[in-house]
């Protein structure tokens, strides 16, 4: 299996599981509809990875039936908090595709790197923190 496009598949997997655990919990209107498209773009790379690990006939460590969130999620806050978590976390993953791959599967790994770094930026805003970015999105800190 290559590893890297098996990290970035579990990240994937890993952002759908929690945009629809965090959804429950934003109140707004503006919110929830932010938080559904973040979460068919995950639904999308999932696929597209999951079709180029096919094409490379490499498999890929089956889905967890749940996962552990890094802290619990009750309310707006916490649901913002694990938002920016889960895209600085998928902008992590798909940053090592960058050097390892070429043409249109670079062009796609830079696209869903920025793609989360960008809808990060998003949530900091909602959420009031700061910095609002990340000096190198998808570097881990």
């Amino acid at each position: 299996m290559n590893p890297q496009l098996g990290a970035a598949l579990a990240a994937e997997e890993a952002a759908i599981y929690a945009y629809g655990l965090l959804g429950v919990h934003l109140g707004g209107r503006g919110d929830v509809t932010e938080a559904r498209a973040a979460e068919q773009t995950h639904r999308g790379r999932r696929d597209f990875l999951v079709a180029k690990l096919a094409q490379l006939k490499a498999s890929a460590a089956p889905s967890p039936a749940g996962y552990q969130l890094p802290f619990p999620v009750t309310d707006r806050a916490s649901a913002l908090k694990l938002a920016i978590h889960v895209e600085d976390g998928v902008a992590q993953a798909w940053r090592p595709l960058l050097p390892a791959s070429t043409g249109a599967d670079r062009t796609t790994a830079l696209a869903a790197m920025t793609e989360a770094a960008v809808r990060a930026t998003r949530w900091r805003r909602l959420a009031a923190v700061s910095p609002v970015t990340l000096p190198f999105p998808g570097r881990p800190e």
